[in-house]
């Protein structure tokens, strides 16, 4: 992809409050316990994207998604952003458009995480709780119909479809995690939702170095308790999503990321959500078949917002 064909607003703007300055430039941390076992010459490391202001990778996309927004006028005459979220997009949305000035409606899961509506109510989204049996695709249904009943009121972001979520991985993800494995990323991971940020990195990493494997993670069946992760044969596909970019995709069952979590906590002191789980299991799985490489994969979220989750937590020994 040309840089040409992004926005100036997306490539150069300058921050226009002090939270947009702090996205970005997570730190890559190595899994070293975890990884104990593998060759010498195989490493295993995660970007924490909890250190974002929003406390989750959704600050990239969500922040670059309002800049263009504001940029293109969409958002003039009061209107409010619209979207649907699984909670940690509907935070960082909320979180920048209470720094911007920027009303939030948000529709989600009725059945997403306590501690997520707690935090969407504190910051000022306005909620529309959707049906928890339909799941993140009951909720863009609903986003859908309130955009199409009321044109006048909102700007419906779209974020499955908006193609400010992927560039903000190819300006921003992307080029971190070359710079800060010194190039010598030989397998990127990411599990599937949006699926903004495997499209993104996954476009960067391809023209840095086209022999870069990339590896998709999702649920392995329609019905999963991995938030944010969808189970892409069953489910709304994302307009933004590529499926020529991964070269395989890795099924990952709730029960081995739910695992996963503890063991980050426990053995590596990460306290991660229910995603980075998913991604340590998928890019564990990968590094366990190499002689020799360098596993990138993100880590979304931290725990706090998973607390509540008694079956995440029940193996509290």
């Amino acid at each position: 992809m040309d840089l040409a064909t992004l926005s100036p607003m997306q490539v150069s703007a300058p921050p226009t409050s002090a939270l947009e300055g702090a996205v970005g430039n997570t730190p890559l941390l190595p899994l070293r316990r975890l990884a104990q076992g593998l060759p010498q010459r195989v490493q295993v490391l995660a970007k924490a994207e909890w250190f974002n202001p929003g406390g989750s990778v959704k600050d990239r996309p969500a922040l670059n998604i309002l800049r263009t927004a504001l940029a293109e006028g969409k958002l003039e005459g009061g209107k409010r952003l619209l979207d649907s979220t699984s909670g940690n997009m509907g935070i960082s949305y909320a979180t920048f458009g209470a720094a911007l000035g920027v009303p939030v409606t948000l529709a989600l899961p009725a059945n997403a995480s306590a501690e997520r509506i707690a935090i969407l109510r504190a910051l000022g989204a306005e909620l529309v709780l959707t049906d928890p049996l339909e799941g993140s695709d009951g909720a863009i249904r609903v986003a859908r119909q309130m955009a199409a009943e009321q044109p006048e009121r909102y700007f419906y972001a779209n974020q499955y479809d908006n193609p400010a979520n992927w560039q903000a991985h190819y300006l921003t993800t992307g080029p971190e995690i070359v710079q800060q494995s010194e190039g010598r990323v030989t397998h990127f991971i990411a599990g599937l939702g949006t699926s903004g940020t495997l499209t993104g990195v996954s476009r960067y990493l391809r023209q840095y170095n086209p022999h870069i494997e990339i590896i998709a993670g999702l649920p392995d069946s329609p019905f999963h308790g991995l938030e944010g992760l969808k189970h892409i044969p069953s489910a709304i596909k994302p307009g933004i999503y590529d499926p020529t970019l991964p070269d395989r995709i890795l099924e990952v069952p709730t029960e081995a990321a739910y695992q996963m979590v503890r063991r980050l906590a426990r053995e590596e002191g990460l306290f991660v959500g229910i995603s980075s789980g998913a991604a340590a299991y998928a890019a564990l799985q990968v590094a366990s078949e190499l002689d020799e490489g360098v596993v990138v994969t993100v880590f979304p979220d931290a725990g706090y917002k998973y607390l509540s989750d008694k079956s995440l937590w029940q193996d509290n020994v």
